[in-house]
């Protein structure tokens, strides 16, 4: 008789379908991804299926539910985690995946191998850095610590690579390695490639999608005798190719001395001159900034709270919960606190309490943040319109139903008019007072994600400021909508970070290879005024630049906060509170910096 040790199990083979990237809403996609799922069908070797993200184009509710239709067909096992695509675009804040497809994780046994999958994140933050939601780094904690076989072999699968494509995939991997890791499945890439992740053999599946090719292909794996075979096979045509063989081992990581590139915050005892004051920490990811009333600084969760925070040691002083993801900013004015949610509904509470005053419902959900102006709220939705709401009871004071796809931004109120992008590529101008159209002006971008939709506007002298994901920045007449000027910089990439001086003499833009860099308000072409190198490679945080008492606050996708002197043009300090995304920065009284982070955390810095 032979006896096996906890984990030996491999020695059974069996063979599953690796697929990643279906991206269901491009040309061909529905097509390639059922000739696939017929070619699954037909082989009753494969016992399972694991998709790696991306099963949608746009994250659109009929990508999705097309997707599930396709899929439904399967007579096996159906494995399925996000991508960015699923996530990140999404006009009902990834609601409809999860309604569709559950929750975007996965744990299973199959002969003698745990197969684990987690989200891939952060959602809502366009072209965000990679990351794994911190909810689900919450729930992997709780399946490894209670692995009944704690040497059990682990197949990791994840969307994203696991390097710096995914900011905190350290924190997954260090997990993992604690216990029995042996192999890595991802996407994202497109293609069938081999990596090693931290010394452990890692696979990227390519896409199902047939490119310019005559049909989709995706991957046939074999695990027998201590190792994982890949096949890329080419759907109903009967092509299959073996280009990739990994070693499925213990690598007993709790003894091996091998040092892994990690984020540094040695930045941080390099100034002396800010510290941190205190530090809140959720179990969700965090996707939205910070407001403050009084001594209270409120928040809100991808949990689905909204909550208040006392401003001298992080202490709750009270929460409402909601029924969806929070991604809305909320905003305070007076005694009230209002805040979308992707449950569809508006919510307006008392800010010293918490408690419900009133709340407005949409038909689809809110992803956008509102602004409050003469106790009107202005906020757009995923469902065409842009609204404005009475700030005492919810009552709807006029609708603009002719935004094309959806709002995600802030918007901006000048020149009694309200300013806001869609991801239709277009750019609005409603009146303040009825909610007409002033007027409208359409990106030279053909593609969705180049839309100036994920900036907040800024407005000065008559002319309103907007930079996008297409490297160029605008100036509009306020009021006719007419191009002042239009321009990039043949050196210089931008996003959507921005902000305006106390003094509006200058537009403040981020680069994407960490400069800040001042643009001249008044000028009649783009004129640079300054630029200082912060020395951030790859920054594209979406977040806003704030100058408040001298210091210009530059948030960065690294978690490191920058503070210029708005005089001299010079970095002061530098710190680094995460290696996540910086939300928002929201400077306060007494020299103070409320960070939001999107990996669930707020801090207070004082400087």
């Amino acid at each position: 008789m032979i006896f096996l040790a906890p984990g030996a199990a491999f020695t059974q083979a069996f063979k599953f379908a690796f697929l990643s990237d279906t991206h269901i809403g491009v040309k061909n996609a529905d097509e390639d991804l059922r000739r696939t799922i017929a070619d699954i069908n037909a082989d009753p070797s494969i016992q399972f299926v694991i998709i790696s993200g991306d099963i949608t184009e746009n994250s659109f509710d009929e990508e999705m539910w097309e997707a599930k239709s396709i899929l439904s067909k399967l007579n096996k096992p159906l494995h399925i985690v996000t991508g960015n695509h699923d996530t990140y675009w999404s006009p009902n804040g990834g609601r409809i995946f999860t309604r569709v497809f559950g929750g975007g994780r996965f744990l299973f046994e199959h002969k003698g191998y745990m197969f684990i999958g987690t989200n891939a994140g952060p959602n809502m933050q366009h072209k965000a850095p990679g990351q794994v939601p911190k909810e689900d780094l919450v729930w992997l904690d709780s399946v490894l610590n209670n692995l009944k076989d704690k040497n059990i072999p682990i197949v990791y699968v994840n969307h994203y690579p696991q390097d710096q494509s995914q900011r905190n995939s350290h924190e997954a991997i260090e997990r993992l390695k604690k216990k029995n890791i042996q192999l890595f499945l991802v996407g994202h890439g497109h293609q069938n490639k081999q990596y090693t992740f931290d010394g452990v053999p890692g696979i990227m599946g390519r896409t199902n999608t047939r490119g310019s090719d005559s049909t989709g292909a995706y991957n046939i794996v074999t695990f027998s005798n201590g190792k994982a075979t890949f096949e890329e096979r080419k759907a109903l045509s009967g092509a299959q190719r073996k280009w990739a063989e990994a070693t499925l081992i213990d690598h007993h990581f709790t003894t091996d001395t091998t040092r892994y590139p990690r984020p540094s915050y040695a930045m941080n005892s390099a100034y002396t001159n800010v510290k941190k004051i205190w530090q809140h920490e959720e179990k969700y990811d965090i996707g939205s900034g910070t407001a403050i009333k009084d001594n209270l600084v409120i928040a809100t969760s991808n949990e689905g709270f909204i909550y208040a925070l006392d401003e001298k040691d992080g202490s709750r002083k009270w929460t409402f919960r909601t029924k969806g993801k929070v991604y809305s900013t909320p905003v305070v004015s007076g005694n009230f606190v209002v805040a979308p949610c992707t449950d569809s509904m508006i919510y307006c509470l008392d800010a010293t309490t918490g408690s419900l005053l009133w709340k407005f419902r949409s038909s689809k959900p809110f992803v956008s943040s509102p602004v409050v102006k003469d106790a009107v709220v202005f906020i757009g939705s995923s469902d065409g319109h842009f609204r404005a709401i009475n700030l005492k009871d919810g009552k709807m004071k006029w609708d603009f139903n002719g935004v094309k796809d959806f709002v995600m931004t802030k918007p901006l109120l000048y020149n009694n008019n309200v300013y806001f992008g869609s991801w239709g590529n277009e750019l609005y101008a409603l009146n303040i007072s009825n909610g007409e159209l002033s007027w409208k002006w359409k990106d030279t971008s053909n593609t969705r994600m180049s839309s100036p939709a994920g900036c907040k506007p800024v407005g000065t002298d008559g002319k309103v400021f907007i930079v996008a994901p297409d490297q160029f920045i605008t100036s509009f007449d306020a009021t006719s909508g007419n191009v002042i000027w239009r321009a990039t910089m043949p050196d210089v990439k931008v996003r959507e970070s921005m902000g305006l001086s106390t003094d509006s003499s200058l537009v403040y833009v981020k680069t994407t290879d960490g400069k800040l860099i001042g643009i001249s308000t008044s000028a009649t072409s783009l004129e640079k005024a300054f630029s200082v190198d912060l020395k951030l490679s790859n920054d594209i945080c979406a977040a806003a630049i704030v100058e408040s008492k001298g210091l210009i606050f530059v948030p960065s996708n690294a978690g490191v906060v920058s503070a210029v002197d708005s005089q001299t043009k010079k970095l002061l300090w530098q710190y680094k509170v995460s290696d996540s995304m910086v939300n928002s920065v929201m400077p306060i009284g007494d020299n103070k910096l409320i960070v939001a982070t999107v990996d669930g955390k707020i801090y207070c810095l004082k400087y």
